[in-house]
């Protein structure tokens, strides 16, 4: 019987190197693991984006329930990846993970709470292995250009999606998910047409939230776009790649650093 729980425990210790080699290791075979599960994720999202247009289908269901598979055993192996799987468990991007499986195990009892799998963009963003892939493609110079641009689309696809959802039935003007995404956008610019509005007190904090939040990532793009808020310049004494735009000494030893400036 001991014997049998060693074996048992032996195996279950290997599966979880095993899925750490693969999720946080540098090979070959790590990376062809990591970019995989990058592509999965991506499909998970287009599926999302395109969900509105989907749920009169007969295979919607079908298709649903098969993305809530493969999102569960993500959330399986990466917890038993983490170090602290406690500390792992109440982490935000594990949250929003919970929060989008419910929605796709129930989606009748939590149809109204749809709009949260936009979220799925930023919890992408997030993980570790989104830099890693970053990087290994040679795009961490636009790092943070890459991660205002998935925060902005996130923050317009979860209202888009909150709009649709709270007033698709009422008379707001919003007939489908594209009059819900033209509301948006047209509030996020500060352009205001005025041919769709959103009724009631709700409708106007909506409006409000959208444009504070809206025009602040808006503003943030730009400005990792024109003005990023880091550089990339090698330490010459650590090797630190990344640096404060106004930065004078090494954030990792101290070095004093000398990168180059526009004067600007």
């Amino acid at each position: 019987m001991a014997q049998d729980k060693t074996r048992d425990r032996t195996g279950f210790w290997r599966l979880r190197e095993r899925l750490r080699a693969l999720y946080l290791g540098t090979g070959a075979a790590a990376l062809r693991f990591q970019v995989t599960i990058a592509l999965v994720d991506l499909a998970i999202i287009l599926f999302f984006l395109a969900g509105p247009y989907l749920t009169s289908r007969n295979t919607y269901l079908a298709v649903d329930y098969t993305v809530a598979g493969v999102i569960a055993l993500e959330l399986v192996a990466r917890g038993l990846v983490a170090q602290k799987p406690l500390r792992w468990l109440v982490r935000p991007m594990t949250l929003v993970d919970f929060a989008i499986l419910a929605t796709l195990l129930f989606p009748a009892l939590f149809s109204n709470f749809a709009f949260l799998r936009a979220l799925r963009i930023w919890s992408l963003s997030q993980s570790r292995m989104f830099g890693v892939l970053v990087a290994r493609l040679g795009g961490r110079a636009y790092e943070d250009i890459i991660r205002a641009v998935i925060n902005f689309v996130t923050f317009l696809f979860l209202v888009t999606g909150f709009v649709y959802t709270a007033f698709f039935y009422q008379d707001s003007g919003i007939n489908g998910f594209v009059d819900a995404l033209y509301f948006t956008v047209a509030t996020i610019t500060t352009t205001g047409f005025g041919d769709i509005t959103l009724p009631g007190t709700l409708g106007k904090l909506t409006s409000i939230v959208t444009m504070i939040f809206g025009i602040s990532l808006f503003v943030r793009l730009a400005q990792a776009i024109v003005r990023p808020y880091k550089v990339t310049f090698p330490c010459p004494q650590c090797g630190l790649m990344r640096h404060d735009a106004d930065a004078v000494h090494c954030k990792a030893c101290g070095q004093v650093l000398n990168i180059p400036d526009e004067g600007s």
